[in-house]
Formats: structure tokens, C-alpha cells, sequence
């Protein structure tokens, strides 16, 4: 399968820039991002988290390889474009973070994230001065690039045990000074939060959907992007061991009234998300 990956780029730019809200979901695997395609999102992003699970791995088990390899099967999968889940860029100096936002392009990737958060054994939030070194290091490199490339900073305070709204409205406003796309900050729990931060920045706010809050809130809050993480995939999962779990401990096999039959499957899988 053939993509115009400029015109995706240009596609997935158009997105953040129109009026209104729009949701990008988080395959975990060709299947999933085709069935999404299928059902008519606009495009899509990967999720650290479900991909690891496919691989038997812990969220934060994969190697940039097997990422942009990922990549580059969602977009063979799709024509639609596609955002990558790059955690801290696989490195913690800033100019080794940076060439993972090169590599996430020659991959096929419309856009990507950078985190201040390391995400490997014994994590920490980067120091202040260290993680707008390493935003402005990947904005660098994504604006050399022959094809645009939508650069997401995330503020990883609300999810890795610091609740802190007002140095992670801090750290974003530093983000958007070093030339970042996208803002987004995981962990946002009420509206009010997601007021707070979108009022305190001028770029487009990614928002991770949770429970709480709809699509119309999220948006009337200000958030531009809204995705679903590994939700889907944890969701995904739930159904599978709700089932196995029935029939291990039960020896029945009612969950599998549930399960959607084999022409709805086709039917979605036989759409690709082309207007």
C-alpha cells in the first residue's frame, strides 16, 4: 500500500487547526487501527501500553525498534495519519530524545510526543531546565524535517505520583515557548482542570479521556485532541479475561453472547477510512 505521507501530515495538521474537538483513538495492533479506520476517526495514535501488551511486554518494555516498526504497520494498515506514543524518545540526553523524533517520521508518523517523565527502572520527573532542553532538542529537529511533523510535549507530573497542576501548567506554557505543537498533560480529572490548562496556553491541548468527562465537556473546556491511552486495549483485554475466566472457574461460555458476529467484523474491516 502506497500513502502520500506529506498529505496525511498536512491531513492531521488540518485536524488541530479546524473548529471543534476531535477524538484519536489508540489501536494496539493492525487489527484495532483498521476497525477504527472502519468506523469513520480521522486519525490515529499508538499507545506505549496496548502495543506492549501485544508483545507479552509491561507498558515501557519497548525498544524504539519494535516502535517504529509498529509505525510503520499502522500506516500500511490505514491511509489515515497516525501519532506516535514515543515516551521519553528512548533516551535521556536531548539530542539522543531528538533523533527518535527523525526516525518516528522516515516511519510514517504525521506527529509524535516527547515526556519529561525517564521511564525506565526507578522513573523520575526530569528536572525543569532539563525537560525544555530535551522539548526544545526535538523541535529542532522535527522543523528540519522535509515533512511536517506534529510535536506533542507531555507533563507527566498527574500520572507519576506528583499532583502538582500548577508546575505542570508551568512546565507546558515552557513547552509552548521551546515551539511545541501540542500540549497535553495526562491526568486531567474534572472540567476545571482542563479549563485551567487550556486557559493557560495558546496552542492545542491533547486530553486523556477518562470516565468523568464526555467528548462535548472536554471540548467546551477548551481541549482540542482527545485520546484513549491503552484504554481500549485494557478494554479489549477485560472482555477476553472476563470470558476465559468464565470458562476456567464456570465451564460456560455465556459471555460469548456479547461478542459482535463475523459480518459485522468484515463489514468494518472492509472500510479503510477514506472519505
Amino acid at each position: 500500500m502506497v500513502h502520500d505521507y506529506a498529505q496525511r501530515a498536512a491531513a492531521f495538521r488540518e485536524l488541530h487547526e479546524r473548529a471543534g474537538a476531535f477524538v484519536i483513538p489508540n489501536p494496539w495492533d493492525l487489527g484495532s487501527a483498521r476497525l477504527l479506520a472502519g468506523l469513520g476517526f480521522e486519525a490515529l495514535a499508538t499507545t506505549s501500553s496496548g502495543f506492549a501488551f501485544t508483545l507479552a511486554k509491561s507498558d515501557g518494555g519497548v525498544t524504539r525498534e519494535e516502535h517504529l516498526a509498529h509505525i510503520r504497520a499502522l500506516n500500511e494498515a490505514t491511509p489515515l495519519p497516525v501519532s506516535a506514543d514515543l515516551e521519553n524518545c528512548y533516551a535521556d540526553d536531548p539530542r539522543e530524545a531528538a533523533e527518535t523524533i527523525r526516525l518516528a517520521s522516515e516511519a510514517g508518523a504525521a506527529g509524535g510526543s516527547i515526556e519529561d517523565y525517564s521511564g525506565h527502572s526507578g522513573g523520575r520527573i526530569y528536572d525543569f531546565d532539563h525537560a525544555v532542553e530535551r522539548v526544545a532538542a526535538a523541535v529542532a529537529v522535527a522543523r528540519a524535517l522535509p515533512i511536517p511533523f506534529m510535536l506533542t510535549a507531555r507533563a507527566e507530573n498527574l500520572i507519576r505520583g506528583r499532583s502538582d497542576l500548577d508546575d505542570t501548567i508551568k512546565r507546558l506554557q515552557a513547552f509552548e515557548q521551546a515551539g511545541a505543537d501540542v500540549l497535553y498533560a495526562p491526568g486531567l480529572k474534572t472540567v476545571e482542570e482542563v479549563k485551567a490548562v487550556c486557559s493557560a496556553v495558546s496552542k492545542p491541548v491533547n486530553v486523556l479521556a477518562v470516565p468523568a468527562l464526555s467528548v462535548t465537556e472536554i471540548a467546551e473546556a477548551g481541549g482540542k485532541r482527545i485520546s484513549v491511552g491503552g484504554a481500549l486495549a485494557r478494554t479489549a483485554i477485560g472482555g477476553f479475561l472476563a470470558a476465559a475466566r468464565e470458562i476456567k472457574e464456570k465451564g460456560s461460555f455465556s459471555a460469548f453472547g456479547d461478542a459482535p458476529g463475523f459480518g459485522e467484523v468484515n463489514g468494518i474491516l472492509a472500510a479503510d477510512g477514506r472519505k
